[in-house]
């Protein structure tokens, strides 16, 4: 299993490095278009390789995209990161370039990988990705909700004062402020719904406390996080390349699914060796349903501006 991840900044280095850690991947291709760097990043990851126990091959590359030749999953971290008071739209002019570049560039070498869009605004970029490849639709994902819903449950669990591993929810809808829709409905500890727990107020702080997840670390950091994307990155991964059939939110191209078409909104999927498996559609409140077509459409006015 050959994995390439494009952009050896903070988010790319996390996700190669979870996924050696993980050891389920033959090989890791770095790429950065900065002369040395995904060479020094892979070399500097290999040196860990005896002191975290894997076996994975992580090589780097400046910009040559033959060494991802046969790529079996490709994930694009690439890109300018948030600043504070930044929104993910504002980064759309430059990372676009970007994104249509470096995806082409991937499927001429990999025509048959699965693709794995994170760079911002990931859902536009998601779709971008549809429109200049030619991939079919389950084999390009948008990384944004398994993230985000990550952060959700790190909420929860802080609300529950509850281990997190207690904790299951889900975020759907636009990778961005506004337009995240943490399903309070159907977030759980041990099966149990957290509104028996607390309050509805303190359920609404979660929420919001979710949907700012991504400006508060940038805004304590002074640029965007990379932790806990790399993690969320590695899990999809895994998912595809293990064949684990597993559920994650992401976002995908849909046809009617939850009343919307064209457009990548992040919604459940059953994640395998195909890449999507599945598009899982389950019962929204009439509240998350009028969210989650409103959050479409500022998806929609994002991807207007797209020269495509």
């Amino acid at each position: 299993m050959k994995i390439t991840v494009v952009g050896a900044g903070a988010v790319g280095a996390s996700c190669a490095e979870y996924i050696a850690i993980k050891n389920f991947a033959s090989e890791v291709v770095l790429l950065d278009i900065k002369e040395g760097y995904a060479e020094g990043k892979a070399m500097d990851l290999m040196q860990c390789a005896s002191l975290n126990g894997f076996d994975t091959k992580i090589t780097g590359s400046t910009n040559d995209y033959a060494k991802t030749s046969n790529s079996d999953i490709c994930v694009i971290t690439s890109g300018i990161p948030r600043k504070p008071g930044m929104t993910r739209e504002e980064l759309i002019g430059i990372n676009a370039g970007i994104v249509k570049t470096v995806s082409t560039s991937l499927v001429k070498h990999s025509p048959n990988t699965v693709l794995i869009v994170v760079s911002n605004p990931m859902d536009t970029m998601t779709y971008l990705a549809h429109k200049v490849t030619g991939l079919p639709k389950h084999k390009i994902i948008g990384m944004g909700g398994a993230l985000d819903s990550a952060r959700f449950k790190y909420r929860l669990a802080e609300a529950l004062e509850a281990p997190i591993s207690d904790v299951d929810g889900m975020v759907i809808g636009g990778h961005s402020d506004v337009g995240m829709v943490p399903l309070i409905s159907h977030a759980t500890r041990n099966s149990i719904k957290v509104s028996e727990f607390i309050s509805q107020e303190r359920l609404e702080q979660v929420k919001e406390d979710t949907k700012v997840g991504g400006a508060t670390l940038t805004k304590l950091l002074g640029t965007s996080a990379w932790y806990a994307p790399g993690a969320a990155v590695s899990g999809l991964v895994q998912a595809i390349a293990c064949d684990q059939k597993k559920i994650f939110p992401c976002s995908v191209l849909l046809d009617g699914e939850y009343g919307l078409s064209d457009l990548c909104i992040g919604v459940p999927v059953v994640l395998g060796a195909n890449g999507i498996e599945k598009i899982v559609e389950i019962e929204l409140s009439d509240s998350e349903k009028a969210h989650l077509h409103t959050s479409a459409e500022g998806v929609k006015k994002t991807n207007s501006l797209l020269d495509v």
